[in-house]
Order: structure tokens, then C-alpha cells, then sequence
């Protein structure tokens, strides 16, 4: 499977500011999508390891990878 390429950063006047997308990594994944929800992002989006997506990017979305009900990867948009 080919690497999914960065998408840039919420902006700072965003859903939570730049840098966050870390801050989701290690939680429970309802945890991850509760406070996502409270920060702003109007799309939350839980996906398997190795899903096949399509690449657009949405304004307003976060992404999470999950595993065993844990998130282990984050990325906007």
C-alpha cells in the first residue's frame, strides 16, 4: 500500500490549531472522538490499519487510524 502524503495542518484559527492531530494518539478511540467533537471537528473519521480511502481533503475532518479500540495514528482533513 502506497503512504498516504501529508495534508496540511488545521490552521490556527481551526478546529483546535496546528499540532493537535498528536495530541489524539494513544487514546481510546470513543475518548478520541469525544474530545475531537468538543474541540470543533465536525467529521470524525475511525479507520482499520491498511484502509483503503480516497485522499481529498475536507476542511473540518480528523482522521484516526484505530487498533484494538486504540488510536495509532492521527492526520487532518
Amino acid at each position: 500500500m502506497a503512504p498516504i502524503p501529508p495534508t496540511p495542518p488545521a490552521p490556527p484559527s481551526g478546529p483546535g490549531g496546528p499540532g493537535e492531530p498528536e495530541a489524539y494518539v494513544g487514546l481510546d478511540d470513543r475518548e478520541a472522538e469525544r474530545r475531537a467533537r468538543s474541540r470543533g471537528w465536525t467529521t470524525v473519521r475511525a479507520l482499520p490499519p491498511g484502509a483503503i480511502i480516497t485522499l481529498e481533503y475536507l476542511e473540518g475532518r480528523i482522521n484516526f487510524e484505530v487498533r484494538d479500540h486504540v488510536v495509532v495514528r492521527c492526520w487532518v482533513g
